[in-house]
């Protein structure tokens, strides 16, 4: 056990820590990191593709359902680093963070809590019934992740079931700035969480190789209780598995609703072994998936899905339905 880095983590909980200002508060919300509710915006698309707009304009709908899912992230964004605070001080980065470093007042955290949850239902509410039960899950998911005694991030593979649900949460919220009186099909539906599941077990991958070879492994499980479940082969494996179910559910999806997109797949399997690959470089950019935007390779492998997901929504090839159909390769 290397005693003297567990020694130099855990020192500032003796330490003096500044009294935290409004701004520290504020950085709890992590409003930089609304770029990850581009998973948005998939949920618009395919609700617009498939269900249609009726002609209106979605444009005050898409306004409250972006607002929807910001606030309700910042709420679940302000728990986390809050009730996480006496564990990120045995993370080599984390340490740094505000919740961390400065004095805070439970009831300020509650009181900022409950602002960002109050004006994300609201907008919610006003946009329709539907995106409010989806809000409200939404909220109710960060409270199972981080709040004893659930708390499932503490759990092995629950904690990437349960963190990665954020994304058809926010499949569905795009779904119904379009059509709430639907939901998506449960076939995208789990594909979006099963993604997000390998997403996430990347991330724990490439946290897991790094702390452990800086580090030590005792050290990771003080952090989070969870590794204790995990090996790196086990988060290797995982990963392998929640692609591979992604993308058969996804293929599900694609067959049933628009058979041109299955010329998607060679690109999302390249996306998945891609991502895969930078989870296992030093100090990977998995751990940090509000910066992924600046690979620029992963971007471009991005531009090349959307501009194929373009082409493939408004062009024909009747060619593709040998592949639901029954045939053989006749020797005669």
């Amino acid at each position: 056990m290397d005693r003297d880095t567990v020694g130099r983590a855990e020192s500032t909980l003796t330490g003096d820590r500044k009294t935290a200002t409004f701004r520290d508060y504020l950085s709890l919300a992590r409003l930089d990191h609304s770029t990850k509710q581009i998973f948005v915006v998939p949920g618009l698309v395919f609700a617009y593709l498939l269900r249609g707009s009726e002609g209106k304009s979605v444009l005050v709908e898409v306004i409250l359902g972006l607002l929807t899912a910001i606030c309700i992230a910042s709420a679940n964004y302000v728990i986390n680093e809050y009730l996480d605070r006496d564990f990120d001080r045995l993370h080599p980065t984390k340490s740094k963070r505000r919740a961390v470093q400065s004095e805070m007042s439970g009831w300020v955290i509650l009181t900022e809590w409950l602002a960002f949850i109050a004006l994300g239902l609201s907008a919610a509410l006003t946009e329709s019934s539907t995106m409010f039960t989806i809000a409200y899950i939404f909220a109710l998911q960060g409270v199972v992740y981080n709040v004893p005694p659930f708390r499932m991030k503490d759990k092995a593979y629950w904690d990437v079931i349960s963190e990665s649900v954020n994304n058809p949460i926010r499949l569905a919220i795009g779904w119904a700035m379009v059509d709430p009186g639907t939901l998506p099909p449960s076939s995208i539906i789990l594909a979006y969480w099963l993604g997000g599941a390998f997403l996430m077990g990347a991330k724990r991958y490439s946290e897991y190789k790094e702390i452990v070879a800086a580090h030590s492994r005792e050290l990771l499980i003080r952090y989070r209780a969870s590794f204790a479940g995990y090996s790196e082969d086990s988060l290797m494996v995982s990963c392998f598995i929640y692609g591979l179910l992604s993308s058969f559910f996804l293929a599900i999806f694609l067959i049933k609703y628009r058979l041109e997109y299955l010329l998607l797949m060679p690109v999302v399997i390249a996306l998945f072994g891609y991502y895969l690959a930078m989870a296992m470089r030093p100090n990977s950019m998995a751990q940090h998936p509000e910066k992924l935007f600046r690979d620029r390779s992963l971007v471009m492998l991005m531009a090349m899905f959307a501009v194929l997901f373009c082409v493939t929504t408004w062009i024909d090839i009747p060619w593709l339905s040998i592949l639901v159909g029954q045939s053989y390769i006749s020797l005669g």
